[in-house]
This record gives structure tokens, sequence and C-alpha cells, in this order.
């Protein structure tokens, strides 16, 4: 643990920034910025999962008033087909290119009207006919076009002698859990205005990371990065949903190319439903295998998740396998499924939200054999290092997080037996999960400007997406500097003011401090030149060790009480409990509002998320929230979340990121604390009132029987 740093900004509880302009409605958002002379578009997408357009008549819709034209795949203009988001070339980038279909929401047809009304109303009149073609939406892991999927992130785990070991385990628990596609519900709809202006394209859009997207555009229209530039100042919520560049800033640009005119394209609620990414299915076998005193003797996980042939993704639900727990034997197994979807996309916690939930079943599932508290043999189970790389961890309080959970909780006071506690005719358990994610930090450019009144403008291309980085990049700033935050105004959210990683991965808030940071030492040693403004600028690329030697993980455990009405299969969370490891707190208010945001995104996921598609169509039958349900105040109990003290030696400030690690866990706890609630164990999100009811039927004919 490092000295306690000097006090100052950082640690201190303070409110955003930006919070008046966003609860006035005076902060603007992309669709919120005026621009002179602009068109609107509006989108036509496809109602079949495959197929092949045969023809668009856009007779009718342009005689209507207003309308400018309509865009589709005979007189779009061309883009490069080499262009790709994170993990390479990415054909749901190549937008009104050719007829083929390759999923339901797809693009079709732009219309462009003086109005939004008047774009609406033609896209209605434009005729689509399509040969439809058999599409395939089903996720088998033994499906014949399975595949292994990429290990951008790292290897596959192999060690031990798995089938020896599973051989002389006293308890092997092998069963399969499902998690469904999840779709981001970020409060803002995606939306972008984009114009161009002497071969520069400029773009207003609600995104996750204006570099990024600038880059994209960049290469789709085979022009120089410095020639596009993208401003993302407020963005209401993400998710992951807005990581990649969008099909609202890539149609935008090229109906404004095509009319001369800036044109603003936003999305109505059911057109982000079923034409942005979401977190895609899985289905994962865990097999782990224990000795009678609890110790670990093989951990196999398994897990498929479901692809768009489109582009390449990674949902690492494996990650945490090789992390969490010590065992002898240690394998992994991540497949990819490609079926006729749209291209999936991290949402919070990617990988490992759905991994937890397998993992964190199948650790509970081995305790229930062997009767044993699930917290201990958690703690029983703990690895000095890393258990397949062999790496030390750079600094790992995850046992910090189960103890001071379990104490605030009352843990100890729990009967383990399953139903051993009720309220009236209501089954009351709790549960617990504990998991981990990746941390680090990836390449940004920051600057920062001494001017002349004696402030402090630090330009840097972050994204707020709601998380107030502005407020924690402002205290970051303040304390590498020593001054006071007043003394400090941050520029973030625009392409112009240089590289910058997006908000995402829990990597966004920690690759920007170090720039920061690293910057205002370099500034720091010019503040004796008396010539102001004065600017020092750094590029971290080279600064950041991109192989370290020490495993960089954040920790979690979180404890959650349920009640089940039986009579119904109502599941109510009453109380969820979080304890976090997560570097230095740069600002406790802050951090408390992320991760017990994750914590309520997690109950949603539990109980309520769940994208359900006709199998005939392929469309999305709850693509609104009338039918997808997320988590509303009613569902949310009282939350508890803290830290323990921690520390990060591989960061300059101590720092690591914190946006992921609340969701990760929390679907586990709540499944765990159902199954001690009722005695039925569910593998399926979520656990609908229909499956709850199920279930407890099945079990209650089997007990008849016996």
């Amino acid at each position: 643990m490092s000295p306690d740093p000097t006090p100052g900004a950082v640690g201190a509880p303070r409110p955003r920034i930006e919070g008046r302009l966003k609860v006035t409605g005076a902060a603007p958002y992309a669709a919120d910025v005026p621009v002179p002379d602009l068109a609107h578009g509006w989108m036509v997408t496809s109602t079949v999962s495959r197929g092949r357009v045969r023809d668009i008549d856009a007779s009718t819709a342009l005689g209507m008033p207003g309308v400018l034209g309509v865009l589709d795949h005979r007189n779009a203009p061309r883009l490069n087909p080499e262009a790709g988001n994170y993990f390479g070339p990415d054909g749901s980038l190549r937008l009104l290119q050719d007829e083929v279909i390759p999923y339901a929401g797809w693009p079709l047809a732009l219309v462009v009207a003086e109005t939004p009304e008047q774009a609406r109303a033609a896209a209605a009149a434009l005729r689509v006919t399509c040969d439809v073609e058999p599409h395939d939406l089903d996720l088998r892991p033994e499906h014949p076009a399975a595949r292994p999927a990429s290990t951008a992130f790292g290897p596959e785990a192999d060690t031990g002698d798995l089938d020896a070991e599973l051989a002389a385990s006293s308890v092997v628990v092998e069963e399969r859990y499902r998690t469904p596609e999840e779709s981001h519900c970020a409060m803002e709809p995606h939306a972008a205005t984009a114009w161009w202006d002497s071969d520069h394209l400029y773009a207003v859009d609600s995104n996750q990371g204006a570099f990024s997207v600038s880059q994209v555009l960049a290469v789709l229209w085979s022009v120089d990065r410095e020639r596009v530039h993208v401003r993302s100042e407020h963005v209401g919520g993400g998710f992951g949903g807005k990581g990649a560049c969008g099909p609202q800033v890539v149609l935008g640009s090229m109906a404004s190319r095509r009319f001369g005119r800036p044109v603003r394209i936003a999305m109505t609620r059911a057109q982000v439903f079923g034409t942005t990414s979401s977190r895609p299915r899985t289905d994962q076998v865990m097999t782990i295998g224990a000795d009678a005193d609890g110790r670990l003797r093989a951990i196999h996980h398994r897990a498929a998740y479901a692809l768009s042939p489109l582009s390449e993704y990674i949902e690492w639900c494996t990650e945490q396998a090789k992390i969490l727990y010590s065992a002898r034997a240690i394998r992994t197994r991540l497949t990819a499924v490609p079926l006729d979807i749209l291209p999936p996309a991290s949402m919070r916690g990617p990988g490992a939200t759905p991994g937890s939930f397998a993992l964190e079943s199948a650790i509970d599932e081995v305790a229930e054999r062997l009767d044993m508290d699930p917290l201990e043999l958690r703690l029983r189970n703990q690895p000095a290092v890393t258990p397949v790389s062999g790496k030390p961890f750079s600094t790992r309080r995850v046992v910090s997080c189960m103890r001071e959970g379990a104490r605030r909780f009352g843990w100890a006071a729990r009967d383990r037996r399953p139903r051993s506690r009720r309220e009236g005719p209501l089954l009351i358990g709790s549960g617990m999960a504990t998991t981990s994610f990746s941390a680090g930090v990836f390449p940004s450019t920051a600057s920062i400007t001494a001017e002349a009144d004696g402030a402090f403008t630090v330009s840097i291309g972050a994204s707020d997406i709601g998380t107030g980085a502005r407020t924690a990049l402002t205290a970051v700033a303040a304390d590498a500097l020593g001054v006071g935050a007043e003394r400090v105004r941050v520029r973030i959210g625009d392409s112009d003011l240089g590289m910058a990683w997006g908000a995402g991965g829990s990597r966004g808030t920690t690759s920007w401090s170090f720039a920061i940071t690293e910057a205002a030492r370099e500034l720091r040693q010019l503040l004796d030149d008396p010539v102001r403004p004065l600017t020092a600028t750094v590029d971290t690329t080279t600064r950041i060790d991109f192989q370290p030697d020490r495993e960089r993980q954040t920790y979690s455990a979180v404890f959650a009480e349920v009640t089940v009405d039986p009579a119904t299969g109502e599941v109510r969370v009453r109380r969820l409990l979080g304890m976090f490891a997560v570097g230095r707190v740069i600002n406790p208010l802050l951090a408390r509002s992320q991760v017990v945001g994750g914590m309520i995104m997690g109950l949603s996921m539990a109980l309520h998320e769940e994208s359900v598609r006709d199998p005939r169509t392929g469309l999305l039958a709850n693509g609104d929230f009338a039918g997808y349900h997320i988590a509303a105040h009613a569902d949310v109990p009282d939350i508890e979340a803290d830290f323990v003290a921690d520390y990060e030696p591989q960061d300059p400030s101590g720092f690591n990121g914190l946006g992921e690690i609340g969701t990760a866990g929390t679907a586990a706890a709540i499944a765990n604390a159902v199954w001690h609630a009722t005695g039925t164990r569910h593998r399926t999100l979520p656990l609908r009132l229909d499956r709850v009811l199920e279930q407890a039927t099945a079990v209650a004919g089997e007990r008849r029987a016996v």
C-alpha cells in the first residue's frame, strides 16, 4: 500500500460540475445543438432477418411536402469497405452499399426532409420489396458454424490435468447457465448531426469516444483524420451501446454529402432497440470439482455467445475463471456462434457480467453439495498469485471486500439451509457473489495551459456519459498541478482535442487521469517562464507498460436479500450491499453513484431484462419500454455500497476504473439468494414469474412423489 497521498481535491465528495445544467435542461445533447439550414433524416429499416432488397419505390415519398430526397443502395455515396471498429473491419458500417439484408433492423433507406415530421411521413410512404431468405438465430455451442473466439484479450486457460482432478474430486458440479440478449437502454436515444464544409466533415454525435468515432469516419470516407471533427459534449448514458461509430452518424454524413446541407438523425426508442447493438446471448457450461473440505481441484468454463458474421467481437465470459479461485486444473473455452443478428457490443461489465452469473452460481452449487457456507468456500480458495499465468497480483483486496461485506450484511447469522426463513407467505433468502474485472490504461493525449488569469485549462478528448468525468478530471488536474479545483477548467468531448480512449472498459478515467497527471508534471517544470499562456502536451503511448508483470484487477463482493412469493413467482430484492476494491477513489460521491447504478443494472438483469425475438421473423417482440422491462424505482431496494481501502501501484495516482465492477456480480448474488429462499436453482436469466413458478411446481411435484 502506498503512503496516503496528500489530501486535496482527489478524495473529496464534490457534486457534478455540470449538474445544474442537466437538471434544468440547459445541457445541450446531440439532438439539441442548433445548426443553420438543418435537414432531418429518417431511417427505413428491414423487417426481415435475412434476404435481399428487390425494389424500393420512392415515387410517392419524393412527391411529399418538404422531402429533399431518398438515399438507398442505388444512389448512396460509396464507403470504404475496410473501415472497422475495435476488432477490425466491421460490415455493419457499410450502410446502403448493396441490396443484402444481414439482420432485422438493418437500414435500407434514409428519407431526408425539411422537418422530422415530414421525413417520418415520407418514410412511411416508401415501398420496399424484399426477397426473404432463411435466417438462423439458434445459439448452440455445437452449432456447425461455431468457432473458437478471438484470443485478442489473451489465451485460453489450460493448466493441470483436468480429467484427473475431476476424477479425484469428492464433489463435481456440472451445469448449464444461460443469459439472454440485452439492450443498453440509455436515457438518450442515439442522435447525430453531420455536415461537410470544404472537404471537412463535422458531426455532433451521441457517443462514448469522439476521437475513435472520428477515426472510423475518416476511414469510411477515405480522408485524413484531421479533416473529421466530432463533438460529444454531453451524452445521456451509453453503457457500451454508444461505444462505436453508430448508424446515425454514418447515415448523417452520407446524407449531408449527398444533399449539401447539415442533416440530423435522431432515432426513436424502437429504432434504438432494433438498429443498435446489444449484449449477446450466452450459453455456458461450468464444471467444478472439489475435495470434501472445499478445496477446489478443477474449474472448467465453456462459454458460447452469439456473434454476427459482419464483424469480430469478444464476450469474454471466461476471464474470471482464470482469476478468482485457486485450483489445480483450470481450463476455459470461449466459442463464437455466427448468427443472423446485428453485431453485438460491449454492455456494462462485458463478459464478466454473464460470466460471473455462471461461475458464481456454480460456486454456490458446490457449497450446497458440500453443505458449506458459500462465503467460507470462497475464502478457502483464494490464490496467492494469478492461478493461470502465475503472475503476482498488483493489488488484491477481494478478501477484504468479502469480510467487510459479510460483517455489514450480518451474514454470520444466516441459516444456510434453503427455505429456512419465512415471513407469512413469503420465502426469504440471502446470497452473495464475488467478481473481478480487468483494469489498466490506454493511450491518451492531454494538454494543460497555464492562462494569463492564473487559471489552468485542461484539454482532453474524454467523454462524460453521465459518470461525472468532468468533475473527476478537475480534481485530478487540481491535485497534479497543486492548485485549488476552482482554478481548473476542463474541456472534453471533442476529437480535435487529440487522441484519447473512450468511456469504456473501466479504462476511461484512469487513461485520461494518467495523461493529465503526466501533462501537469511537465507543465510544472515550465512554470518559471513568465510568458502566458503556456501549454504542455503529453501523449502517453510510449509511457504505458502494455505487458506489466503483475495482474491488475478490480474486485467486489455483493450480498443480496430477496423475498419470493411461491404463489405468484414474484421475486423482490429487499436489500443489496456491495463492497468494492477499485484503487484510490477520486470522488466518493460519484464513485458510489457509479457502483450503485451498476448494481441496479445487475438487479435489472437478474429479474427483468430480456430481448425476445420472434423465431419466425427474427424481429424483436419487445423492442420498446412497454415490453422490454428494466428496473424502476419500485424494484430498487435500499442499496449500500462502499469501498475498501486500496491503492493501485501500477498507476501514478493509485487509480483503477470502477464503471463495470458494480454490475458484474449482482445477478449471481440475487440468483443465489433466490435458491436460498426457495431451494430451487435457476440457471437461466431473467428470473421471470413463469420460470420461478414452473420450477417451484416441479420441485413440489418431486417432493410429493417421494
